[in-house]
């Protein structure tokens, strides 16, 4: 009995059904750059980006952190003149040194870094 309500159910559903289905051949395509036309770059070229400087990292136990305040100290894993991590969109690119430049503190870019250097950071990421 229950077959045949299904069977009912599935011919009401057919019936209420006005969705008409084709088929359509894509076109294909082989992978490249398509050069784009130099005013669509200069849209791109104006466009800011947010980029992070790490200087380091620490981990503590958050009882230590609530009893911080104001002159307390945080010991970074870096040591003094080891390069610092610069980010894009949460992807390291580059290396630098902290400088400071009219009392702010500065990055001078010391290695970008190259494609097989994001590939295997890219591959690290996907590991963890």
């Amino acid at each position: 009995m229950a077959e045949t309500e299904q069977a009912q159910a599935t011919a009401e559903m057919t019936d209420d059904a006005t969705t008409e289905v084709q088929d359509t051949e894509l076109e294909q395509v082989e992978q490249g750059v398509i050069p784009a036309e130099e005013e669509n770059l200069d849209i791109l070229l104006d466009i800011n980006m947010p980029i992070i400087v790490n200087m380091g990292r620490t981990t503590i136990p958050f009882r230590d952190l609530l009893q911080m305040g104001p002159g307390s100290v945080l010991q970074l894993d870096k040591a003094v003149g080891q390069p610092a991590e610069i980010f894009v969109q949460d992807i390291r690119f580059a290396t630098g040194d902290i400088v400071v430049v009219d009392g702010c503190f500065a990055v001078r870019i010391k290695e970008i870094l190259g494609k097989e250097e994001l590939e295997e950071q890219q591959r690290n990421e996907e590991l963890d």
